[in-house]
């Protein structure tokens, strides 16, 4: 152990509790040895397991079964687990232990593979990653494996490339498009390219003579076969493409290129298909059913297990009819929930919401104000005052929302059209009220008095309609808000694009390949 390098990772407790763990001698070489360093850490007394970030899989948590997987400046989450004690317990004085901490998160924010997929409502259709980094290609029948084997021997050792006869080239574009559907149902261009790109990588003897770089043919064919297999699908009644059928569109939208509804901000599963054995009457019972468990008290298990049953007759309702928000208050309330809205996220991205905004924040919190800080001018005098509170306040919650106001200016857009700050006395006035009708998305934040004062009521108001209240933090706030744009199917706001843009490609690193050029140059400035 001495001869180890120390090591640093990031250990989230809770949803909004975050820490640093210094390992001065590395990394154990157990499991059970690192569980046992984060115990006396952190002064933890309850059972736990690990999961740690997988980045062959976009960064979804997984068990820690190897202390191998594990680098330094990694992420590890604690997961509770029950006991005899529960995690409740309390100390000899009376007071509660730190496992409180651990209580404090919700099955459902941590065991994500149980929303995600759970008993009887996962169907052929669902997806279980995002995009990944790189692209694998998978393997062939055999013919075409032997043939590739040898074409890839004979173009190392001679440039020769390899005749694709046609049984062969229909192999590799139906394997290679059944790949792609697997993530996606609408790749962009640049995920075309990005496959071919892999394609050619791993047998170069494919690469064709007058292309830049060998596959733009196989580009334009992995294109037109995934079109065939979209109206193959649609024709067996898929979800996902019959909403963009020309029978399902209105007489006034009736072109194949108007009103597409696709997944445009890496949601996996946009558009679902219902789970086996279910039919929209038997859910639509569900829904009545759960409309009832909403009204009762400690019933946090029921509902979960009824939103996640309902989750794609919801997401169809949603994306096809587009209903307002009202309406969907009145159908879906236990959307509303912190809770739900962290479940629904997962469900549609396969990633975790709340856990990992803050994670990531905190994780680039010290980069980002550096970034800000070497600004001058007028961004500069903007957040001079921001900046101050920061520096002045020890509040976790309060230095967040500080960093995502002067995250807002750096982009340049207002922090007040998306923070509403208000005192407690103003809440009466016309003026507020007027303000609240008008609001299209935003949050309202309700202070005693100055900036550093923890605030007494955060809720977040959609189209006039308050959709939440009596929030944690604006950091969370944040979070939720964009839980919400996903689990709606709303827009980003027009005047917060780039802010809510930056949550998703920098902060949650979803889709982010492709940024606007605003967005990019913070991106490229924080990896500097």
């Amino acid at each position: 152990m001495s001869g180890r390098r120390s090591a640093k990772l990031l250990v989230i407790v809770s949803q909004d509790d975050s820490r640093k763990l210094l390992l001065p001698d590395g990394i154990p070489e157990s499991v059970d040895e690192l569980i046992e360093k984060v115990r006396e850490a952190f002064g933890l007394n309850c059972r736990f397991r690990l999961q740690y970030q997988d980045k062959d899989f976009g960064d979804v948590f997984v068990n820690l079964t190897d202390t191998g997987e594990l680098e330094s400046l990694g992420t590890l989450k604690i997961i509770p687990l029950p006991d005899k004690d529960s995690f409740t317990a309390q100390t000899n004085d009376g007071t509660q232990s730190n496992d409180d901490a651990l209580s404090s998160v919700d099955s459902g924010d941590t065991d994500d593979t149980i929303i995600l997929s759970p008993s009887g409502s996962e169907t052929v259709s669902t997806r279980n990653q995002q995009w990944p980094k790189e692209f694998n290609i998978p393997r062939f029948s055999y013919d075409t494996e032997l043939q590739l084997e040898r074409g890839n021997a004979l173009f190392k050792a001679n440039g020769t490339r390899l005749t694709v006869t046609p049984k062969m080239k229909s192999d590799i574009l139906e394997k290679v498009c059944d790949e792609i559907y697997k993530y996606k149902s609408y790749p962009s261009s640049a995920n075309f390219c990005e496959v071919s790109e892999a394609l050619i990588k791993k047998h170069p003897c494919l690469a064709e003579k007058g292309s830049f770089n060998g596959c733009y043919g196989w580009t334009q064919r992995l294109k037109m076969k995934m079109g065939n297999l979209r109206t193959q699908l649609k024709g067996l009644g898929c979800p996902e493409y019959l909403v963009n059928s020309l029978k399902t569109k209105a007489t006034d939208h009736a072109f194949p290129a108007k009103n597409v509804k696709r997944s445009k901000r890496g949601e996996a599963n946009h558009i679902p298909s219902l789970p086996a054995g279910e039919t929209s009457a038997n859910l639509e019972v569900e829904r009545l059913a759960l409309l009832k468990e909403v009204k009762k008290r400690n019933n946090v298990m029921t509902i979960r297990e009824k939103m996640t049953k309902t989750f794609a007759l919801r997401r169809q309702e949603i994306v096809e009819n587009q209903p307002s928000v009202q309406e969907l208050q009145e159908r879906w309330p236990a959307l509303f929930q912190q809770e739900e809205i962290n479940a629904e996220f997962l469900c549609i991205t396969t990633l975790p919401l709340q856990s990992r905004f803050m994670a990531s924040l905190d994780r680039q919190s010290s980069q980002l104000l550096q970034v800000i800080r070497s600004k001058g001018g007028v961004l500069r005098e903007k957040t001079k005052d921001t900046i101050e509170v920061m520096d002045q306040s020890l509040d976790i919650d309060i230095r967040r929302e500080c960093l995502l106001k002067c995250l807002i200016m750096y982009l340049g857009e207002d922090a007040s059209c998306l923070i509403k700050e208000y005192q407690a006395d103003q809440r009466e006035e016309v003026e507020f009220e007027r303000e609240f009708e008008k609001t299209t998305m935003a949050f309202f934040v309700i202070r005693e008095s100055d900036a550093l004062s923890r605030a007494l009521d955060i809720s977040i108001v959609i189209d006039g309609v308050e959709v939440l209240n009596e929030l944690p933090s604006v950091a969370c706030a944040c979070a939720m808000m964009f839980g919400l744009i996903y689990a709606l199917n709303l827009k980003y706001p027009e005047g917060l694009k780039y802010t809510f843009e930056a949550f998703q490609k920098i902060i949650m690193d979803i889709e982010s390949k492709q940024m606007s050029r605003r967005v990019q140059n913070l991106s490229s400035k924080l990896q500097e």
